[in-house]
């Protein structure tokens, strides 16, 4: 199943723009081709699905050519994990903007 490890990231780290796009996209290189952690497709599509939405082109083609490797569930799966950690660092972006 998909995996929410930041290697030691917090989501201020992955902020907003394009230098949080490519965070995302470089997890989900290191999901799709195993560098540091072992390869998991679905975490892998979920972050490249998360970094196309932060405007990351080539997380866009990378997306796809893993989707073409994945069951429909596969790909059902890493779209509810992309959106749950969307909503899960939505509630802790603003847990921390109220603190502060």
């Amino acid at each position: 199943m998909a995996g929410f490890e930041f290697f030691g990231l917090d989501a201020t780290v992955l902020g907003e723009g394009a230098a949080a796009g490519e965070t995302l996209f470089e997890l989900g290189m290191k999901y799709s081709v195993g560098t540091e952690v072992p390869v998991d497709l679905i975490s892998a599509h979920m972050w490249f699905n998360l970094a196309a939405a932060k405007g990351n082109a080539e997380a866009v083609r990378l997306r796809r050519e893993i989707a073409n490797q994945m069951s429909d569930a596969e790909v059902a799966a890493a779209q509810r994990a992309a959106r749950d950690w969307l909503a899960l660092n939505k509630r802790e972006t603003a847990a921390s903007a109220i603190a502060a």
